[in-house]
């Protein structure tokens, strides 16, 4: 029987995922990484993605009120390590503990930008031209 060779992440993946965005959020939440930027920034986790053999999670994060999140991202992967040794309490059931790499997310620029396009002079010329026809 072949296996299916789609890309989408699997229920599984996804609801792993979800268990280690909560459980890196409870660790920041709570303090435990003592480095001055992560402590004084508010980080916001927007996704966690898993490997197919979730061994790998990846933390989409969004630092705020800082211009330069490469500074907090830097900090965060530099303190993945701690961050993993303290996810053990919430995801105990897994058999084997993710290692936990940490992105800049940049989704919300790109629907900054879509939302620029949808706003533009001639995308509004062109909707407002559908409407005529009708």
């Amino acid at each position: 029987m072949t296996r299916p060779t789609s890309s989408a992440p699997s229920q599984r993946m996804l609801r792993i995922g979800e268990q280690v965005r909560a459980a890196v959020t409870q660790v920041l939440q709570r303090g435990e990484v003592r480095d001055d930027v992560i402590e004084a920034t508010v980080i916001s986790i927007s996704e966690v993605r898993m490997s197919p053999d979730l061994k790998i999670a990846t933390a989409y994060v969004t630092p705020l009120g800082v211009s330069d999140h490469s500074i907090v991202i830097e900090a965060l992967n530099r303190h993945a390590r701690f961050i993993r040794g303290r996810l053990g309490p919430q995801l105990r059931q897994m058999k084997y503990m993710p290692e936990v790499r940490f992105r800049d997310d940049t989704s919300f620029d790109n629907y900054k930008k879509i939302d620029e396009l949808l706003r533009s002079p001639e995308v509004s010329r062109d909707l407002d031209g559908d409407n005529d026809e009708q």
